[in-house]
């Protein structure tokens, strides 16, 4: 099946931005995401996302299933565990992480996703990786390490004393996911349109909440619609639309478009805005606030997460790699 992107000579200059906006919408869940911890399950909240997702994009979708029998088995391999770890399970994470944790430090720990994704498609797709990327790699890593702690110092005692927390043990989980789905998502992207692979990722995430609901028994009233819901009805119906629309498929339709139009390393620098809006988010809405090493450490994992990406785009001019040819 022939690739969806262009030629590299003729993409348009706005692509990065399409990717730099659709990160910062994405940078926004925590507004509506935090409250509605406070009257769903962290799965439940999941899964009203894919329901409500999916009704936006079946006017993409449903056009385009006549498609379906031109998706190739590797195509489909990524599709599902796109939809699987990032759609579904990641987002899972890190709707827990923002339950139990700081939602400054859970959003800026997210920035390791594209180390996590550099290394995954090196392993899986071979792509070229040079000394310079190493090094700064584990920079990111450190960083990542003392941004998520509250007592440094302490590190060398307790973990638990240093201050890891279950909100950090997900929000690092999630980073892991979303990363490895970062891999699949572009493996989708070089063989499906936009719109389709789009549509089928939400459609694979909702397949796969609904049969975690089953599983855990909640699949039922009482938790899709709990009391806390009811008496908070509009509250609720609000925040959903709002995550599902503006956090949800329009980020999405957005940043699939400009990564199709964009280098994935120029795209690296842009997907940060998710970071930046995230941050003013909860500073903003929440009085969330990080100790002063912890911005310290922000602006180093930031930066290291840029170098990361500038180093693959220098080895990529360098000469074509196993999936640049």
């Amino acid at each position: 099946m022939s690739r969806v992107s262009p030629n590299p000579t003729r993409r348009p200059r706005y692509g990065p931005w399409l990717v730099g906006l659709g990160a910062a919408l994405w940078g926004t869940e925590s507004a509506w995401r935090i409250p509605l911890n406070d009257l769903f399950a962290a799965e439940v909240i999941v899964f009203w996302e894919h329901v409500l997702i999916l009704l936006l994009f079946l006017p993409v979708l449903l056009p385009r299933l006549g498609e379906l029998r031109r998706i190739d088995r590797r195509a489909w391999g990524f599709l599902v565990f796109s939809g699987f770890a990032g759609s579904a399970v990641g987002t899972v994470f890190f709707t827990l992480a923002l339950a139990n944790g700081n939602p400054t430090t859970v959003n800026v720990i997210l920035n390791i996703q594209p180390v996590i994704s550099t290394l995954g498609a090196f392993l899986l797709f071979g792509d070229r990786l040079t000394g310079r990327f190493l090094l700064w790699a584990a920079v990111a890593i450190a960083a990542g390490v003392l941004l998520s702690v509250e007592q440094p110092s302490a590190i060398g005692r307790s973990f638990a004393e240093a201050g890891w927390s279950l909100g950090t043990g997900y929000a690092l989980v999630c980073a892991l996911f979303w990363g490895l789905s970062t891999v699949a998502g572009r493996g989708v992207m070089t063989r499906v349109p936009l719109g389709l692979a789009s549509g089928l990722r939400i459609a694979v995430g909702l397949v796969c909440m609904t049969v975690l609901l089953l599983v855990t028994g909640c699949m039922h009233a009482a938790q899709l619609w709990p009391a806390a819901a009811q008496e908070h009805a509009g509250q609720a119906v609000l925040a959903l639309v709002l995550l599902a629309s503006l956090s949800g498929a329009l980020p999405l339709l957005l940043y699939f478009e400009g990564l199709r139009l964009t280098r994935a390393s120029t795209a690296g620098y842009f997907e940060m805005l998710q970071t930046l809006a995230a941050v003013a988010i909860t500073w903003g809405f929440f009085g969330a606030a990080l100790r002063p090493h912890q911005v310290v450490a922000a602006l180093v994992l930031m930066g290291a997460v840029v170098m990361v990406q500038r180093s693959q785009e220098l080895a990529t001019r360098a000469g074509p790699g196993p999936t640049d040819a």
